[in-house]
């Protein structure tokens, strides 16, 4: 059971996460100024720290660089009203693992905070991802589908290693555009479908069952078998 600490002063908002994340099996422990989260953060083991941008003793982004100068290398997902783009720069700079702006959909958290807790797992650490007949070697930099080699561009090919970690789990296209382009989600562009539609043609081919799919609504799925 994956160990949460919630640092987060607004108690409504602070019970929306908890709810979410024991309502996915979580154990939370919640604490309301930057002293608390700071305390248990250093002198308690956590699977990763859901961290309020705004505290009433300390910034958010003091707490999350205190974290990191004394060796704390738990995750950390920085939820905050601050959404421009400036802000969540400085907070990833600050040692901040991913940032969600409120308001917030519970979903689109717990999506966010499965995607930092797999990072801790060895599995991310792997140098070869597969699924199915699909094999991405992460240091030869080559792709192949079954005996077919795949000529990926450099987005196309980390597009494709983000949805290979997280087989068989919706992403949705702003987690696939912050995470491959770096860059705050535009609700506007397109430019995560036009590279997926790039993808698919070259990961599903003609005579090969598709292996990537749209979730109508929601974004994107690889998985084995998939239709």
């Amino acid at each position: 059971m994956p160990r949460i600490l919630t640092i987060e002063d607004d108690a409504e908002t602070a019970q929306e996460i908890i709810a979410e994340l024991r309502g996915r099996g979580c154990a939370v422990d919640w604490v309301t100024t930057a002293r608390e989260g700071l305390i248990k953060a250093v002198g308690d083991s956590y699977d990763l720290i859901t961290l309020d941008r705004m505290l009433p003793d300390r910034d958010g982004l003091a707490v999350v660089t205190t974290m990191r100068e004394v060796g704390v290398h738990t995750p950390v997902l920085m939820i905050s009203a601050l959404s421009d783009v400036d802000e969540r720069v400085r907070g990833l700079r600050a040692g901040g693992d991913d940032y969600l702006t409120k308001p917030f959909a519970p979903d689109e958290m717990s999506a966010r905070v499965e995607v930092l807790l797999r990072r801790r797992s060895p599995a991310y650490h792997v140098t070869v991802l597969r699924v199915d007949d699909l094999e991405l070697d992460l240091i030869a930099r080559t792709a192949r589908r079954g005996e077919i080699t795949l000529e990926l561009l450099p987005t196309e090919f980390k597009l494709l290693e983000v949805m290979m970690r997280h087989s068989g789990q919706v992403l949705t296209r702003m987690m696939l555009f912050e995470t491959v382009w770096g860059f705050h989600f535009d609700p506007g562009t397109n430019v995560v479908n036009v590279h997926m539609s790039r993808l698919r043609k070259k990961v599903d081919p003609p005579g090969k069952t598709p292996l990537i799919r749209t979730v109508r609504g929601s974004g994107y799925i690889l998985e084995a078998g998939a239709c």
